[in-house]
């Protein structure tokens, strides 16, 4: 009888070993094809779940089998140390930021390697590490000196709880993407921005080079940098000297304007009321619609609202008064935070003017019709004929929209213009936990950037860090009084930190030269590893970090330090994992963790739940029953192999006779169509079906296992071949169990060391195939046939079929539609 699976004892083992030998470690080695496969980073503010090692443990069997394969494997791992999750998590345990961060990755790291997770952890990377952010504040001073870095004021988005600013994309709609705090919009000067903007083309331009990601990430990218080919143009204002400026991509409509609308945070409302008697109604109406959010204003549900200002402006062709609103539909973000609000074209517009009793003027018929402006209660935004629009009546819009274009461009009234949803990459934290900006401010000089031989410039770490709205780095004397590096008088240091995804827009850069000390990376490790080949990592950091990464390796390569311009060149987004009908979460109490699953069913059984609970680029469902059918699946392959040790056969490619019984022939056949499947699913990320396929070639093993004698040598050697196999293949799900068994069966090294099994097509072959037999389409039978029968064969035995004759009988047949190794369909009438 074979022992038992003791997966608590044979677990430490393997992990010890594969820790002493440094099977993982890798180097640059020009004659082997490489393959660097990255994970994203954690935030260590905590302890893994299994819902967040799902992409870690498909990464792993990437890794692996790539490795086996015979590729150079880079599979590193680091910490995304700094920003608020680890502050916010630091500041509940009252703990300083830097302990906090220490002991999570000293727990974090002690969970991936009971995984038994292959990283090479001498290239670990750590954000909140003086050698590390040296080199972030290298980087920000690399875009300052190529004006890419600036200073600005501007509204942006203010978290109340985490009491600091956030970019756009660190939203979830209208709330913070770290506390779910609702987001308030304020004006704040002093800001760190980079001018992503810059780039607004080119990364649009490049997504096409994206082939290997998911459309559904490429599509986001391509909306959130938002490109609108329009016209800009002024419409000047009653009484003022100044002009209301506006962007429009529907120029064709401008003859039907009828009321100007406002952002409710543009800078001209406050101009045009302040002490008129709209003064004080107006600014209340503001306070209203910017506390419902941008994410609510621009929803189709949301009710239009808005106030006129009792100011108005001229239309710039037709000389009309037209009267200036603000309304709550109206985002200053896009365009210039005004717009020409044509009710006739445009449904917003169209349901704001009834309400507010506002004309409504048709510009563009539809072909054959005649719209009613008093009656319509659809915009019409389809292209047509123009109608009450001067000299440029008659024409078809299209046109219309070229001719109108050129005609405001040779009057100096307006020009074309390419606008961007895309905004310039807000990176100022009023927080502690940050890396540094490296600029100082001197009454002399002003603003002066560090110079890079004096960095880093550390944090301290003695501030107080507690969020109070003002960067905590202000309050630490020490710190911000410095000396001017230019002309060495007293001067302050910046005291806003930046966010951590500008840490983690370039870590995958670093991995390849971690202990450089010189530069941050070895231009010659870059050249070799770079590109990434996959990526793996959440779908949430799609116009996050992955736009951001993008964005900064642009920038490197433009400045010559790398030779590529695209970081990832393939994306995988994994799924969820849910429980209880909710996302796992420690803060919705339906967490799982490692430790559990190790404890009770040892680590090999978790990574095979995680790859078998379902496709791996989609969400999934924790089950307690599933887990524990993992565990009964390795404990099959272990009465499998361990049980059958004394018919092993180390020698068994010299004992395969010729001459196998159908027995052994069959189960030799499913042994090389499980390599086809398997290695074939790894390739297309189908994990789950990998463990599927493994369960069915365990399945019709053990049977053949159990059947045949220890002198039966050719038996033995179909069932060595088999074990030997079904442990390599095993191997990047389950490295322990398999390593162990490897050991067992007195074969060298490790699985890991081993080459990835090659199938052999013929034997994979069928020896029968089922033919399904149609007439007029529908199923009417089956037969079976020896592979490579000739169709014309095919064709005679269908029709000899009883279960076929009855439904021909009489009747003539007027073709026959083959499809070789699956169908016929006899088609009768």
């Amino acid at each position: 009888m074979p022992d038992r699976y003791d997966f608590a004892t044979i677990e430490p083992k393997w992990q010890q070993t594969w820790r002493e030998r440094e099977l993982f470690r890798t180097a640059e080695d020009s004659d082997r094809q490489k393959f660097y496969y990255l994970d994203m980073y954690p935030y260590p503010s905590g302890e893994l779940h299994m819902g967040h090692v799902r992409n870690y443990i498909i990464g792993d069997v990437v890794a692996r089998y790539m490795h086996m394969r015979g590729y150079n494997v880079m599979h590193p791992m680091g910490w995304d140390a700094f920003g608020l999750p680890a502050e916010n998590a630091a500041i509940e345990h009252q703990t300083h930021p830097a302990q906090w961060t220490e002991d999570c990755i000293g727990r974090m790291k002690d969970q991936f390697d009971r995984l038994g997770i292959s990283y090479d952890w001498s290239r670990e990377v750590n954000a909140s590490a003086p050698d590390y952010y040296k080199w972030t504040q290298w980087l920000f001073l690399q875009l300052y000196h190529n004006g890419l870095a600036y200073r600005g004021e501007a509204p942006v988005n203010w978290c109340p709880s985490c009491q600091t600013v956030l970019a756009n994309e660190e939203l979830e709609g209208d709330l913070c993407e770290r506390c779910s705090a609702p987001v308030e919009r304020r004006q704040v000067s002093g800001q760190w921005y980079f001018a992503i903007t810059k780039y607004a083309q080119q990364l649009l331009d490049d997504i096409a080079m994206l082939d290997d990601w998911p459309e559904r990430v490429r599509v986001m990218q391509e909306n959130w940098i938002g490109r609108s080919e329009g016209v800009q143009f002024k419409l000047p204002m009653d009484g003022r000297t100044d002009s209301i400026e506006v962007f429009t991509t529907r120029i064709d409509t401008i003859y039907g304007i009828t009321f100007m609308a406002l952002a409710p945070e543009h800078p001209l409302v406050n101009e045009l009321v302040e002490g008129t008697e709209y003064e004080e109604p107006v600014k209340a109406f503001v306070r209203e619609a910017l506390a419902e959010g941008e994410l609510a204003r621009i929803s189709e549900e949301v009710e239009k609202r808005g106030i006129f200002i009792g100011a108005y402006c001229t239309h710039p062709l037709t000389g009309e008064k037209v009267p200036i609103w603000v309304t709550n539909y109206v985002l200053m973000e896009y365009g210039t935070g005004a717009i020409m609000a044509v009710p006739a074209h445009d449904q917003r517009d169209l349901e704001f003017a009834r309400k507010y009793d506002i004309p409504v003027k048709v510009v563009i018929q539809p072909p054959g019709e005649e719209l009613d402006a008093t009656t319509m209660t659809e915009a019409y935004v389809e292209p047509g004929v123009q109608v009450n629009c001067d000299q440029f009546s008659g024409l078809n819009s299209e046109a219309a929209q070229e001719a109108i274009a050129d005609y405001l461009e040779e009057q100096d009234i307006g020009h074309r213009e390419i606008n961007w949803r895309l905004r310039d990459w807000l990176l100022s934290r009023q927080r502690y936990w940050g890396c540094p900006i490296p600029i100082i401010y001197c009454d002399n000089c002003g603003e002066v950037p560090v110079p890079e031989e004096d960095l880093p410039v550390l944090l301290p770490t003695d501030a107080e860090f507690k969020p109070t709205g003002e960067s905590p780095l202000a309050q630490a004397d020490e710190f911000v009084n410095t000396t001017c590096p230019q002309c060495s008088g007293p001067a302050r240091r910046e005291t806003d930190t930046m966010t951590t995804f500008v840490d983690s827009s370039w870590y995958f850069l670093r991995y390849t030269s971690p202990d450089a000390d010189e530069l941050p990376f070895r231009r010659e490790a870059v050249d070799y590893w770079l590109p990434v080949d996959k990526y793996v990592g959440g779908i949430e950091h799609a116009v996050r970090h992955l736009l951001y990464a993008r964005f900064i390796t642009k920038v490197l390569h433009d400045l010559g330090h790398i030779g590529f311009s695209e970081p990832f060149a393939e994306l995988f987004t994994q799924g969820m994992i849910y429980k209880d009908g909710a996302k796992m979460s420690k803060s919705k109490g339906n967490v799982v963790t490692p430790d559990e699953i190790n404890a009770r069913y040892g680590a090999d059984t978790g990574r095979l739940f995680i790859l078998f609970v379902g496709p791996p680029d989609q969400d999934a469902e924790w089950s307690d029953q599933s887990v524990e059918g993992a565990h009964r699946f390795l404990g099959r392959v272990w009465r499998l192999v361990s049980g059958s040790m004394d018919k092993f056969d180390a020698d068994w490619a010299e004992h395969l006779d010729a001459q196998l019984n159908e027995q052994q022939r069959a189960a030799r056949r499913k042994v090389h169509q499980t390599i086809q499947a398997v290695s074939g699913d790894i390739e297309e990320m189908a994990l789950n079906t990998t463990v599927s396929a493994l369960m069915e070639l365990v399945n019709e093993l053990l049977p053949f296992a159990e059947q045949i004698s220890p002198d039966d040598a050719t038996s033995c050697a179909v069932l060595s071949e088999a074990a030997q196999n079904l442990l390599l293949l095993l191997s990047p799900l389950a490295p322990h169990i398999a390593d162990e068994l490897w050991e067992r069966l007195d074969l060298p090294t490790t699985t890991y060391e081993q080459a990835w099994p090659v199938a052999d097509e013929q034997i994979a072959a069928e020896e029968r195939i089922t033919i399904a037999v149609q007439v007029n389409g529908k199923l009417r039978g089956t037969i079976q046939v020896p592979a490579g029968t000739d169709m014309e064969k095919v064709q005679e035995l269908a029709l000899q079929a009883e279960s076929v004759k009855r439904h021909i009988q009489g009747k003539q047949i007027k073709r026959i539609i083959p499809v070789p190794n699956k169908l016929i369909n006899i088609v009768v009438g």
